[in-house]
């Protein structure tokens, strides 16, 4: 089974999805550190892994799904968080609501080498894979169900992948998640109070203060936001207002957008090891907007150091163990 269920209280949608493995938290982690045997996404194992959706060359070109000269290849997850077959069907149980799991879930390869670490070694990679996430993403809003995506991707021994092989997810959803909804009404308060982007009055007294800071070139900045979450919780921002991470289509830009992030990850591995986990999320604005002048894209990068506690998860707040401040200055001398 695999369905939405809405919390009456949160409002929170939660997937409910009994197809996909469970696994207690301390077995999984010990098992990212072994050796696993045969690697689906290498070449020569794909009779292991559903047949291709689409294939990019070392430029971002899309190529036939069938090449055997891929620089990226994107493949349906075989246990999909949601699956793409059926219609939208919204029940109620009672004062409970609910919807079927409909949705799409993809495995972007990012390269033949087993373990080519592409985030922080290849600016031109990096490049390729925003292309190829954009095209997901033009196809993927074609879809009249979909209503968000979310792209991000784990990394490191404690990320959660089965996989070690380098790859990032993609998952177009059905309804905006509330997080990213809070965020959204957030921003378009505050513009129609101001009449201005939040993001874009953050980015500037970031540049002003200088004091959170990690790293900037003319087209972005990246720094550690004034209530981070997370000890070294780092966000990249484009400097020009835009909501869409779909219109960044100049390769120089592109290119700028890999040099920040790239300089950030190295960073984060330089100052707290290269076993570092961490988790890339893209936020971008929903599928079905047209126009959205209060909301900014960006990308937040959250180092997996701490662990929830029990008031983390009763308080839905967050302790962070480290001082924003202290926290920039330390990447930023690296």
């Amino acid at each position: 089974m695999i369905e939405l269920r809405k919390d009456p209280i949160s409002a929170r949608w939660v997937i409910i999805n009994d197809t996909r493995d469970f696994q207690f938290d301390i077995p999984r982690r010990q098992a990212q550190t072994e050796t696993v045997g045969i690697c689906p996404f290498c070449v020569g194992n794909e009779k292991l892994i559903p047949r291709p959706i689409a294939c990019y060359d070392k430029d971002g070109n899309r190529i036939s799904a069938d090449s055997k000269n891929w620089h990226i290849k994107v493949i349906p997850n075989n246990k999909p968080i949601l699956t793409i077959e059926g219609n939208i069907i919204r029940k109620a149980e009672g004062l409970y609501d609910k919807m079927r799991g409909v949705g799409a879930h993809e495995i972007f390869i990012e390269s033949q080498e087993h373990d080519y670490v592409t985030m922080y070694n290849d600016r031109k990679n990096f490049i390729t894979d925003t292309l190829a996430l954009q095209d997901r993403i033009n196809d993927l809003k074609n879809d009249i169900r979909l209503e968000y995506i979310l792209a991000y991707r784990n990394h490191g021994p404690f990320d959660g992948e089965t996989v070690i092989h380098p790859h990032f997810q993609l998952v177009a959803l059905p309804i905006v998640p509330k997080a990213v909804k809070t965020e959204i009404d957030t921003a378009r308060k505050y513009y129609d109070y101001k009449e201005r982007c939040l993001f874009c009055d953050i980015i500037d007294q970031e540049i002003s203060s200088k004091k959170r800071i990690v790293m900037e070139n003319e087209s972005f900045i990246s720094f550690i936001p004034f209530a981070s979450r997370f000890p070294f919780e780092t966000w990249v921002f484009p400097k020009e207002h835009t909501f869409d991470y779909r219109i960044l289509n100049d390769r120089d830009k592109i290119g700028a957008f890999a040099e920040i992030t790239i300089g950030v990850i190295r960073k984060l591995h330089k100052a707290l090891g290269r076993t570092l986990s961490y988790t890339l999320m893209l936020h971008s604005y929903p599928l079905k907007e047209n126009k959205m002048d209060y909301y900014h894209w960006h990308l937040e990068i959250v180092p997996r150091l701490t662990k929830y506690s029990g008031f983390d998860l009763i308080s839905g707040m967050y302790v962070n163990p480290t001082i924003p401040e202290d926290s920039a200055k330390f990447l930023r001398e690296i």
